[in-house]
């Protein structure tokens, strides 16, 4: 009786021991799935507009993917790289992703992972001009592609536009930075410097209005394939797959459509898109997937 006695009592002493071990591997690898993952995110070197809607996109991807890859943190750098230090982004500056245009000339294929999924519906290839007032005339007075490429294109030094211009015969004016490009065009140094129709409301708004004597000229527009995408650091494979997964999940859902409409359900009408001319530019730059790439008003 006393031995039975014993044998029950290790039986339930060793159970007890197991549960407690399996209960302790089940914390632990509920640890391990919970962690947080901290995305760092470069959202430099664009304007305001731009950063919060990429980082609104960012953030809907990372929502919809989190059952599958667990919750999320981003680390947000809005710190400027001037010059080909964007090259930089991933090699040396260590950031994990960043929002650019699809085919830019700063990387190779072994620099990065691109996701060549559009954020914004190609919505940046529709270039529209910041000019000075005094020139209003001369643009509304702008009716072939000739009258346009003889005027200098004041763009930044390093932006992918200014390769793109030139391919197609435009005069181009490629100096200093974002910073001081109204500057240049207040001075008649350039005649014109065109931004996509997703933020040249804002950029004029924050940069070129406080200098007066400029304007966004309301005739004309030029058009090439420049899709936003994802470029992820070349390190980090699994963060690629998510961003991949997430797009498509958001795409499928209607999250993106909604954040877009968010800032753009009525940009036809507030900058009569439909009612410029529009002069259509060959993008060298761009991907295969995009080449084939059109102005289509309906798509906003």
């Amino acid at each position: 009786m006393h031995k039975l006695l014993t044998i029950i009592l290790l039986s339930i002493i060793m159970g007890s021991c197991s549960f407690s071990e399996s209960n302790k591997n089940k914390q632990e690898s509920k640890s391990v799935t919970s962690e947080t993952k901290v995305v760092d995110f470069w959202n430099g070197n664009r304007s305001e507009v731009r950063q919060k809607y990429e980082r609104q996109v960012l953030e809907a991807i990372l929502t919809a993917t989190e059952s599958d890859f667990g919750p999320w943190e981003i680390k947000e750098s809005l710190v400027e790289y001037p010059g080909v230090e964007e090259s930089h982004v991933f090699s040396e500056k260590n950031h994990h992703l960043f929002v650019t245009i699809a085919g830019n000339q700063k990387f190779k294929e072994d620099d990065m992972i691109a996701i060549h999924k559009p954020l914004t519906r190609n919505l940046l290839g529709y270039r529209i001009p910041v000019i000075r007032a005094e020139d209003a005339e001369t643009f509304h007075a702008i009716s072939k592609v000739e009258d346009i490429q003889k005027l200098k294109h004041g763009i930044p030094e390093t932006w992918s536009d200014a390769v793109i211009f030139r391919h197609n015969g435009y005069e181009v004016v490629e100096e200093g930075s974002f910073d001081d490009i109204f500057e240049r065009l207040a001075s008649g140094l350039v005649d014109y410097s065109a931004y996509g129709a997703n933020e040249v409301q804002r950029v004029f708004e924050n940069r070129a209005a406080k200098l007066g004597g400029l304007m966004i000229d309301d005739n004309v527009m030029l058009f090439y394939p420049f899709p936003l995408v994802f470029y992820i650091n070349p390190e980090l494979p699994e963060l690629a797959q998510r961003i991949d997964q997430g797009l498509d999940l958001i795409m499928e859902s209607g999250t993106l459509d909604a954040i877009f409409n968010e800032y753009y359900a009525n940009i036809v009408e507030e900058l009569k898109l439909d009612q410029r001319k529009i002069f259509i530019l060959h993008n060298p730059l761009i991907p295969e997937e995009f080449a084939n790439l059109i102005p289509d008003l309906s798509d906003f």
